[in-house]
């Protein structure tokens, strides 16, 4: 396939690495024959302005579109309607120009409006003034390896999970256990000292003091028992909402944990349905669960607000940070686990924290991933 426009700037012509050894019979003609014959890698020119010069073998396969179809169009053809609204590809030239090379990864539009993850290389081409004639763009569709990721993350996701509800299971155990086991033995002591207290005909001599003591411990109990239920989920979340649930939440951590929390709850609480109702509370509980067991803080910050269409949340706290560049340690789930939450709202969440400086997550999510029935 020759070029299907005009002129185009000669990348044979680059003066070669150090050290490399071009034969006198290699011609442009042959540098074109070879970009058009890979076909792993849609290799294409465009102008200074974006619209596309020449087309490869490649492009045609990736991207769907035959030479006569595409060329003389703009590049922006090939990029979703929000990274056009947000003017991705101008922003993408533009750098290229800047810096001489970027690189990207993101979703990219066929001919037949299917979508694929693509690996992007646009880099800006000068004469040998250094004006910019135009750029060299290199795609290469990364759909399958995103879908071994996402399967992957799947699979580890479900071991978690599964994981997490053992885990469950066991401190449900412990609780029922060494809690409410303990005071109902307790309880059932008290019940036999006093039943061997008797006196003529089985009259028992038990004290007004013995009465309220077995009260007293039978109101414990149920309280401990409201505590495990309330640990599992909430009532008020059901009955009074998401913004009464946190500030409960909120006020147990205080009180259990002796945090200094900072609560900002703006704007008014729309209907929500019960599973995202269920999942910004759990992000709130995980968020502060993270901070007791891994922070080391004493100060926590928390805002959310519901305006316009969006419903924010920052939980921010002055404990000893991560560090984020690093690998996920194995089994540390929290955040994947909150991610995936945050997913499946259809909003975006952020982690920022650097060693010895706290740290802040931010979630957006709009409010259609809010609202009530959303996903059912």
């Amino acid at each position: 396939m020759r070029p299907a426009c005009g002129s185009s700037p000669s990348l044979a012509s680059a003066p070669p690495d150090e050290g490399a050894i071009i034969s006198p019979l290699w011609t442009d003609a042959h540098f074109r024959l070879l970009v058009e014959s890979v076909e792993d890698y849609a290799i294409f020119l465009l102008d200074e302005r974006g619209n596309i010069v020449t087309w490869n073998n490649g492009a045609r396969r990736i991207k769907g579109y035959d030479a006569h179809e595409i060329v003389g169009r703009h590049f922006s053809v090939f990029y979703p309607s929000d990274d056009i609204a947000a003017k991705k590809p101008q922003k993408e030239l533009e750098a290229a120009a800047s810096k001489g090379r970027i690189e990207d990864e993101g979703w990219r539009v066929r001919k037949d409006a299917t979508r694929f993850w693509a690996n992007v290389v646009v880099t800006a081409l000068r004469d040998e003034n250094g004006k910019l004639i135009g750029f060299a763009k290199v795609t290469r569709d990364m759909t399958d390896r995103l879908r071994l990721a996402e399967l992957q993350h799947a699979r580890e996701l479900s071991a978690h999970v599964q994981a997490a509800l053992e885990d469950e299971r066991a401190t449900i155990s412990r609780e029922l256990h060494d809690d409410l086991g303990q005071q109902l033995a307790a309880l059932k002591m008290q019940i036999a000292a006093l039943d061997s207290q008797r006196e003529g005909a089985g009259f028992a001599r038990h004290s007004l003091a013995d009465t309220r003591g077995i009260r007293a411990q039978i109101d414990t109990v149920i309280a401990s028992l409201r505590r495990i239920a309330a640990g599992l989920r909430p009532p008020v979340l059901d009955d009074l909402g998401l913004f009464a649930a946190i500030e409960w939440l909120v006020n147990d951590f205080r009180r259990r944990h002796g945090l200094s929390i900072a609560l900002d709850l703006d704007g008014e609480e729309m209907e929500l349905g019960g599973d995202a109702a269920t999942s910004m509370f759990r992000l709130v509980q995980e968020a502060l669960t993270n901070v007791v067991r891994h922070a080391h803080a004493s100060e926590v910050r928390i805002e959310a607000s519901c305006a316009g269409d969006r419903c924010r949340l920052t939980i921010e706290d002055n404990g000893r940070g991560a560090d984020l560049a690093k690998p996920r340690a194995a089994h540390a789930f929290g955040l994947l686990g909150m991610g995936e939450r945050v997913r499946q709202l259809g909003g975006v969440i952020a982690f920022r924290s650097v060693p010895g400086n706290g740290f802040r997550i931010d979630v957006d999510i709009p409010l259609s991933g809010l609202a009530q029935d959303a996903g059912q």
